[in-house]
């Protein structure tokens, strides 16, 4: 803080009157906290702190709601934030007193700037735009928000719900491409576009084939990019098999053949390894060995941590080729005999 920064904030707190000093307050017996005789951590709250919520306890006592006691919760909350009854009462002065709540929105939106990930301070959002029953701000503000931060759990499930509640899909496929334009591993962004799509038109076969393109293109940017994997593996779980989608698998192939070892990609190899053998396909490249010399190379150098992992799924997919290997040959000496 700058020395006129820091010279205004004591100012500010000079010029601060408590509670219990402040005439129109007198009519108000304060109600101190009670942490037993015998508190086991003794709190060193400040002056200002004790003051105000005692106050508030004798407001939430009486049932006050004025003004008056809506400054007060303001005050109490800057000084914890966090408090649910603060903002519980809050909302009940609030509705008794028949408030602008689109003004209310605007002070939730300055205190969740500076503490976004308060889960009461997004509860407390939700109820008034519920009671407003109009989300039209709540798409612009969760954006700013995440702005802040791209991961923000609340401001995403926030988002979710008010697309879902008022139907305001319409560009939010845009939004999402925007963010994964800044950032092709923003997670989130990713499993956006999975919920918007699923809660829209629908994975139909058009629109599998559109996000299965969209995704190749972007893991050819970013070919170890776990979250366009993960993506991808979502879009295959609506084909009835993984090998059902020739665009992936030859994909997967080629990049494979080009020297490409991302985890990802050799873990998929692996999967559709395991998808052909178990539809009896007569496929040349994807094979059981293919998928044990993959297993191998995840275990000794890509993917050691997950070492035993891997040595676990070499074992499966031995006892698998054994086995097909037993049938062929019981088959074989069936025919010879018949």
């Amino acid at each position: 803080m700058s020395d006129s920064g820091a010279d205004n904030y004591e100012t500010f707190e000079q010029e601060y009157v408590l509670y219990k000093n402040r005439p129109e307050w007198n009519d108000v017996t304060p109600i101190p906290q009670d942490d037993g005789e015998q508190a086991v951590v003794q709190i060193a709250y400040s002056e200002k702190f004790k003051d105000t919520y005692d106050y508030f306890r004798a407001v939430l006592q009486s049932g006050e709601k004025s003004e008056r006691a809506l400054e007060l919760t303001k005050d109490a909350l800057e000084l914890n934030p966090a408090n649910y009854t603060v903002w519980q009462y809050r909302r009940e002065i609030l509705f008794a007193l028949n408030k602008n709540l689109w003004d209310e929105l605007e002070y939730v939106k300055s205190v969740a700037m500076e503490y976004p990930k308060n889960y009461q301070i997004w509860h407390h959002r939700r109820v008034l735009v519920e009671r407003l029953n109009d989300g039209s701000q709540e798409l612009e503000f969760t954006a700013l928000i995440l702005k802040q931060e791209a991961k923000n759990y609340h401001a995403w499930q926030h988002r979710q719900w008010a697309l879902k509640t008022f139907n305001l899909y319409e560009f939010e496929l845009d939004y999402v491409n925007e963010l994964l334009e800044d950032d092709l591993r923003n997670n989130s962004a990713w499993n956006q576009r999975y919920f918007v799509i699923n809660n829209t038109t629908g994975f139909t076969p058009e629109v599998l084939q559109r996000e299965v393109q969209y995704t190749l293109s972007k893991i050819e940017i970013a070919k170890d990019n776990e979250s366009a994997w993960n993506y991808l593996r979502g879009l295959l779980l609506h084909e009835e098999r993984l090998i059902n989608n020739t665009t992936v698998t030859k994909f997967c192939e080629d990049l494979y053949k080009s020297g490409n070892k991302s985890v990802f990609l050799l873990a998929l190899i692996v999967d559709m390894c395991d998808e052909f053998n178990s539809c009896g396909s007569d496929d040349k490249w994807y094979t059981l060995d293919l998928s044990l010399k993959i297993c191998d190379e995840l275990a000794e150098e890509h993917d050691t941590i997950r070492e035993k992992y891997w040595r676990h799924i070499a074992e499966n997919i031995t006892k698998k080729r054994e086995k097909s290997t037993e049938t062929e040959t019981d088959t074989d000496t069936q025919s010879k005999t018949e």
